[in-house]
C-alpha cells in the first residue's frame, strides 16, 4: 500500500490555512517566516521556491532574504541577529548547505531557538532528546505524522531508523522513542545492517544512498518509510529522483511504503508551516 505524502500533506496544510484565518478573523497578524537564501544552488532555489509559494497558500507571511554566495559570516550572523529582534518574524529558516566560508552550526546556532522552524538549534535537539516540547526538525515531524497516519498506535513496534544525522535520524529517533517504540539507529558502520533491518515493524531510510535498501532487508508486511532524494541519470538521458529504498522490488515486500518523490517531501513543508504557527503562538 502506498503512503500518499501529498494527500496527507495537502490536510494538514489546510488545517495551518484555517488556523491563520482564525487568527486573522481575531485581529491578530497572520505568521510570519523570514527565509534565508545564500548563493545559487539550484536544489535550495526549487526547495525555498515551494516553501514560499507555500505560505502564501497558508495565509503566512513568507520574507524572502537572497544574498551573493560569498557574503561573509559576519554578515549573515547580523542578519540573523536583526531577525531575532524583530517582534513581526516569528520563524526563521536559513537555507542549506552553505558556502564554505560560512560556518553552518555556528549559523543554526544564532537562530533564536523559539523562531527555529527548522528545529535544528542545539537546544531544540536537547528538548526533544529529553522529551520537552520544542520545535521539532520538519521532515522527522512528517515521518512521525505519516506513520501515526497509517499504522496508528507505534506502542511497541520495532523500529530501525538507518542514518544518523542531526537532520533526520537523531530526531527521528526521538520522536519514536517518545511514541514508545523500540528504536535502533543504524548506519554505515553497523555489522549485518540487512539482517538488523529484517526484524522490523518499521524502517526509516535516512542515508543519501540510492536503492541501498533491498527487498530482502525487509520483513514481509512492514512499514518502510523512505527519507532518501537521490538524483540518478537515465538510460536514454537525463536524471530521475529516487530514495534510499530499491522501490519496485521493497513494495512487494512491504505492508506500506512511502514513494520518492511524493512521499515525506511535501510533508516536510507542511510540517514547516505548522512549525511556523506553533512559533507565532
Amino acid at each position: 500500500m502506498i503512503i500518499d505524502g501529498k494527500v496527507h500533506a495537502a490536510a494538514l496544510r489546510a488545517g495551518v490555512a484555517r488556523a491563520v484565518a482564525e487568527r486573522v478573523v481575531r485581529g491578530q497578524r497572520p505568521p510570519a517566516l523570514a527565509v534565508v537564501l545564500v548563493g545559487e544552488d539550484p536544489a535550495s532555489n526549487v526547495y525555498v521556491r515551494n516553501k514560499v509559494r507555500a505560505c502564501i497558500e497558508a495565509g503566512i507571511r513568507s520574507i524572502e532574504h537572497r544574498h551573493d554566495a560569498d557574503i561573509s559570516e559576519s554578515t549573515l550572523l547580523h542578519l540573523i541577529d536583526q531577525m531575532n529582534r524583530d517582534p513581526e518574524i516569528d520563524g526563521i529558516l536559513v537555507q542549506l548547505p552553505l558556502p564554505p566560508q560560512i560556518h553552518s552550526q555556528k549559523v543554526i546556532s544564532a537562530i533564536d531557538p523559539a523562531k527555529d522552524v527548522d528545529g535544528f538549534h542545539p537546544i531544540n535537539a536537547g528538548r526533544l532528546a529529553t522529551g520537552l516540547p520544542g520545535l521539532v526538525p520538519c521532515t522527522p515531524l512528517g515521518c512521525l505524522r505519516l506513520l501515526e497516519s497509517t499504522l496508528g498506535d507505534l506502542e511497541g513496534a520495532e523500529a530501525v531508523v538507518i542514518g544518523r544525522s542531526n537532520i533526520v535520524g537523531r530526531p527521528m529517533a526521538s520522536l519514536l522513542i517518545g511514541a514508545s517504540a523500540t528504536v535502533t539507529v543504524a548506519h554505515s558502520k553497523t555489522r549485518d545492517l540487512p539482517i538488523v533491518t529484517r526484524r522490523a515493524d518499521i524502517v526509516i531510510a535516512a542515508v543519501g544512498r540510492p536503492h541501498l535498501v533491498q527487498a530482502d532487508w525487509i520483513k514481509p508486511g512492514a512499514t518502510v518509510i523512505d527519507v532518501g532524494i537521490n538524483r540518478m541519470p537515465n538510460p536514454d538521458g537525463g536524471t530521475r529522483l529516487v530514495g534510499d529504498v530499491h522501490f519496485a522490488a521493497v513494495s512487494q515486500v512491504a505492508g506500506h511504503i512511502t514513494p520518492v518523490p511524493g512521499g515525506v517531501g511535501p510533508m516536510t513543508i507542511a510540517c514547516l508551516l505548522e512549525n511556523t504557527l506553533q512559533a507565532a503562538g
